[in-house]
């Protein structure tokens, strides 16, 4: 099913630049938007991982720097039957992580430095779980091919929008008009490619499956309830408002917990849960047992 929504996004982002193309630039510009989203599905296909680690601004973690977080994986990823990922931390300190890669024998787990510093080695041996549980699902490729092309379309926009600013007069004014049309379309469909491409439903799979492989739903559950209060993408530690970033928009859906709240932009991108019911079965897992 996911290998049918990857052929579906892609075909997806192609037809998108076609008519925005068609649109700016008549015939021609429908043809240079068709190769442009033909080089664009290639990369994401084959380097969405590492697009999405460097837009986390993610470095490779040493087991000689992080011993806990390889001990953490290895025993998980032994336990889970697959191969261990390639291990990356970002110094952000919103506490999160998210898995990518276009499958197993090619995933990564990326770590916030803030996700260390706030939960107990119990928790975070859940979080890393989940992660992994998406990794065995199979659900990497689909999330992390979402947030790469729900990112270039909205830089698409953004371009757009740099076009009708600087605009001249006449014709070229009458081009900006539609660049304006363009821009304001865009966006939804950036968002509702995400939401179309991703399923809610994938986190609560993911939390039954971190829950099956440390045998311990509430060390997840205890985690989630900490992230859940902590400080989102837009906030300083001073609760000092900070505008969200396009690709921290764009990949929202990939993290543990939704890194957005309080902009309306974390509506529009919203592929996750209530926290808050991922918690409540996760608790009845320790009851039914």
């Amino acid at each position: 099913m996911n290998s049918l929504k990857t052929w579906v996004l892609m075909a997806a982002l192609t037809a998108i630049l076609i008519v925005i193309g068609g649109v700016i630039g008549g015939r021609g510009g429908a043809l240079i938007a068709l190769v442009i989203g033909l080089v664009m599905n290639g990369a994401s296909y084959f380097f969405s991982d590492q697009i999405a680690i460097s837009m986390a601004g993610a470095q490779p973690a040493s087991e000689t720097n992080y011993p806990q977080l390889y001990t953490l994986v290895r025993h998980l990823t032994n336990r889970a039957g697959l191969p261990l990922p390639r291990l990356y931390v970002s110094p952000s300190d919103q506490p999160n992580a998210f898995a990518t890669g276009r499958d197993p024998q090619h995933a990564a787990v990326v770590v916030n430095a803030g996700l260390m510093h706030l939960l107990s080695e119990r928790e975070l041996a859940g979080v890393l779980a989940h992660e992994i549980s998406h990794i065995r699902h199979r659900d990497i490729l689909i999330a992390s091919m979402a947030a790469t092309l729900a990112g270039a379309i909205t830089w698409i926009a953004q371009m757009l929008q740099w076009e009708m600013f600087w605009g001249g007069t006449g014709d070229r004014r009458d081009q900006n008009v539609l660049a304006d049309l363009a821009l304001m379309i865009l966006a939804p469909i950036a968002a509702t490619m995400v939401q179309l491409a991703i399923s809610r439903s994938r986190e609560f799979k993911a939390d039954a499956g971190a829950a099956h492989l440390t045998q311990d739903p509430d060390g997840l559950a205890d985690a989630l309830a900490k992230l859940d209060h902590a400080p989102r993408f837009g906030y300083t530690n001073t609760n000092r408002q900070k505008r969200p970033s396009t690709a921290a928009a764009a990949m929202a859906h990939m993290y543990i917990v939704n890194p957005l709240r309080g902009q309306q932009i974390a509506n529009l991108f919203s592929t996750h849960p209530a926290t808050e019911e991922r918690i409540r079965r996760l608790r009845l897992m320790r009851i039914g047992n």
